[in-house]
């Protein structure tokens, strides 16, 4: 990999040693050798062209008025420019970015002396083709340490999108994004659960997904062209929701002065999603057990009976078969939503999303705040999968937009996080006693465990590579236990 991670690009004399300088290695961090005459006409050495010509990376430098200096053969691919029509030239004019007019990252770091690390653009190459790339910038020094202008590699991330839109296209079902098994089912089977008829009752806490899920089922089923209405039960008086379900005529109630179409009247020959059933009374349960039973129903304050056309999909965060155990719901309208059921898992449940979905809610956020954030560092992401998320993927969504606030660009750093992500960052097991070995063979087991021994799961929670796990566990002896 080849990145500018320093300030700047010292120009020497010649070779590539210089005084208190670091030495050309990976990168542009160290001695790049150029003959230091006219800011204009500086030109690196034959050697340092030979070792930027090498790698894949493009690499162009500029000179205080922003004209090309320097060109390689990666840029010249990527962007579809030759190097003979680059050098000379602005930059702007050769290298085609969405950032040129606005928010140069070169333009930056020549004003603030700041480097700019793998800030994701899109340029038009030569062929008028937009593709992804990632920039990084630094200053172009000579070797007296005047600032002669500016050098910026970039990588092609056009095969990283393409991958990334496969990966998107193989893990997501309409709206919903998953890779874990318990998702992949309910996946299998929700196109038949949609083209049935059946009412859906869709278990879940809070946060899950439960309204993603039943917008997918309505989208899929026969009835995708008419209306997809919502309800949440829990947040409604039960007189404003019985009101709300089957509408009222005039003077049915103080302040009733015209007639007024319900939920189930809006929702004809649709979809009516009841969300958080499991909080109406028992006279509402009565109610809509013979809507259910019949078909039908009437307005508050009517005694003409109306048909009603419509799919009911259900939805709760309580185990309503306890409510019905308890006395607090209704045994025979619980069966008559119970027809198909379908469960959502916590987001604790099924870790291995927690990347997916984050990168999700990240691009998002960037279109919607026309920002560059590349996405989360191992460092917030090992937090981000030691956590237990009581508040699902809305929490994780919360959370990611909390950070985009403090987090300009670049990658999410923990510090960016909530207060509570944060003080978890920051929060070290208790392995007194234990000694260096012993305490990281029980953090990686307790990590096992919490991810049901799913290696990737795992690795991503600790933040290291799948392969550096298992070389970990050979070392350390770390196997199931039998049992």
């Amino acid at each position: 990999m080849f990145l500018i991670d320093s300030s700047s690009v010292i120009i020497g004399e010649t070779g590539f040693a210089a005084p208190d300088s670091a030495r050309l290695k990976n990168n542009l961090n160290g001695n790049a050798v150029a003959k230091d005459s006219d800011a204009r006409e500086s030109t690196l050495s034959p050697q340092t062209e030979i070792i930027l010509n090498s790698i894949a990376d493009g690499v162009f430098t500029v000179d205080p008025e922003w004209r090309i200096t320097f060109f390689n053969r990666a840029a010249e691919k990527i962007t579809g420019v030759s190097a003979s029509e680059a050098i000379g030239h602005p930059c702007c004019e050769v290298f085609r970015a969405n950032i040129c007019e606005s928010t140069c990252a070169l333009k930056s770091t020549m004003e603030t002396k700041k480097p700019v690390i793998n800030r994701p653009v899109a340029i038009l190459r030569a062929d008028g083709r937009e593709i992804p790339i990632s920039v990084s910038t630094a200053l172009l020094q000579n070797g007296s340490g005047r600032i002669i202008g500016g050098v910026e590699t970039f990588r092609d991330l056009s095969l990283v999108e393409t991958l990334r839109k496969e990966i998107d296209r193989q893990y997501r079902f309409q709206d919903i994004i998953s890779k874990s098994p318990a998702m992949r089912r309910l996946f299998s089977i929700l196109p038949e659960v949609a083209q049935s008829e059946s009412t859906v009752l869709i278990q879940g806490e809070s946060g899950t997904g439960k309204e993603l899920l039943s917008r997918a089922v309505h989208s899929l089923s026969l009835r995708a062209k008419g209306p997809f209405v919502a309800v949440n039960c829990g947040a409604l008086p039960d007189t404003l929701l019985e009101s709300e379900l089957f509408g009222h005529v005039a003077g049915a109630f103080t302040d009733a002065k015209r007639d007024r179409m319900g939920r189930f009247a809006i929702a004809e020959k649709g979809t009516l999603f009841l969300d958080e059933i499991g909080d109406i009374s028992p006279a509402l349960q009565v109610r809509l057990l013979r809507v259910l039973e019949e078909r039908a129903y009437e307005p508050l304050g009517s005694s003409r009976t109306i048909r009603a056309n419509v799919r009911i999909i259900t939805a709760s965060n309580k185990d309503l078969s306890r409510l019905v155990e308890e006395g607090l719901f209704r045994k025979d309208l619980y069966y008559r939503i119970n027809v198909v059921k379908l469960e959502l898992p916590p987001l604790a449940q099924r870790k291995e999303d927690i990347p997916l979905l984050a990168g999700h809610f990240i691009a998002r956020l960037n279109k919607l705040r026309n920002k560059n954030v590349a996405g989360l560092s191992h460092e917030t992401l090992a937090v981000f999968m030691r956590h237990d998320w009581p508040g699902n993927i809305r929490e994780l969504e919360n959370a990611i937009e909390y950070a985009f606030i403090l987090c300009r660009d670049g990658l999410i750093q923990p510090k960016c996080l909530p207060e509570n992500l944060n003080a978890n960052a920051c929060r070290l097991a208790d392995f007194a006693g234990l000694t260096l070995l012993d305490a990281e063979r029980h953090a990686i087991r307790e990590a096992l465990d919490r991810n049901h021994w799913r290696r990737m799961a795992t690795a991503r929670e600790l933040g290291i590579d799948k392969n550096t796990l298992r070389r970990k566990m050979n070392r350390l002896n770390i196997v199931p236990q039998s049992g």
